[in-house]
């Protein structure tokens, strides 16, 4: 694959994961219209940029990721603790329980790990379906007519102002369930957990940031499943190269596209974004039904 449409599809990925339009759909379309066929590594190539995402993501928010990996370890060592404490017990001695989830960081750190949950398990259960949705034009056509209505619905619903301690667990699996089925392409992912959030009754801005903090387990997870085929794939010099490039113009787009929603979080807008998928979900549907 020539360099430029690696930058390309760099471009689109880190622009098209953080704004509410679907990236896997917009790739779908560009790697159709610019005629790339990966074969065997498009996957990976695919799970690549999603790690240069991923790096914008732990950059623009590690403030909060290092507290959330210190009070998850910390967590661990007071559920180890009670246990312990717990074996004491049968003995007759007194010693008394620690609070596990006792910070808002702590209850983010579990309300994270219940959003996995169903979305690993949806993410399985669709992976057939999404790898032959990736070879189909209308399907992300289709798809982002489905994000349309989901932002229009994020621009209508009243505001909330839960922050984690006063989010339900209930909540959080109903966040992650929208993201197992925003492996669609042409349903944006972070389009579909904003308007789960809102509709939840989180506030604006942390909606956004569990939005992006939450994908990090998931897209960890698809890492993980595309690294038992990695010895199957045949890299070209010229594979790796643009490859490698893409990843790092993922990373830089990607950044800049979370700064910049995280300027709209005033006003409701996210109705502009609705029209543009509209379009281009109407471009994407005609032409595969006619051309």
């Amino acid at each position: 694959m020539p360099v430029w449409k690696a930058v390309i599809l760099g471009v689109i990925q880190g622009a098209a994961e953080f704004l509410p339009i679907s990236s896997s759909g917009h790739l779908v379309i560009a790697k159709e219209v610019l005629g790339i066929n990966l074969e065997s590594g498009g996957v990976f190539f695919d799970v690549m940029l999603h790690l240069g995402t991923l790096a914008a993501i732990f950059v623009a928010f590690w403030k909060d990721i290092k507290k959330l990996i210190i009070e998850g370890f910390k967590l661990i060592g007071d559920i180890f603790y009670n246990l312990y404490v717990a074996i004491l017990r049968i003995f007759r001695k007194k010693y008394s329980f620690r609070k596990v989830v006792r910070s808002s960081y702590r209850k983010m750190v579990v309300l994270i790990i219940v959003s996995t949950i169903p979305t690993g398990i949806l993410g399985v259960l669709l992976s057939d379906i999404i790898e032959t949705a990736n070879g189909m034009l209308i399907v992300p056509g289709i798809c982002l007519f489905i994000t349309a209505i989901f932002l229009l619905i994020a621009d209508a619903v009243d505001l909330g102002n839960k922050k984690p301690k006063e989010v339900s667990y209930l909540s959080a699996g109903i966040i992650g369930t929208a993201q197992g089925l925003a492996t669609m392409p042409g349903i944006s992912r972070s389009g579909t957990t904003i308007t789960a959030c809102l509709l939840c009754g989180f506030e604006k801005k942390f909606a956004l940031k569990y939005s992006f903090i939450m994908s990090i387990p998931a897209v960890l997870g698809a890492v993980v499943l595309e690294l038992k085929d990695f010895g199957k794939i045949n890299f070209s010099d010229s594979m790796v190269v643009s490859c490698a490039i893409a990843t790092i113009i993922a990373a830089l787009v990607g950044y800049l596209s979370i700064c910049f929603m995280m300027r709209l979080l005033k006003g409701k807008r996210y109705k502009y974004f609705a029209i543009y998928c509209l379009i281009m979900g109407g471009i994407s549907t005609g032409f595969a039904l006619f051309r």
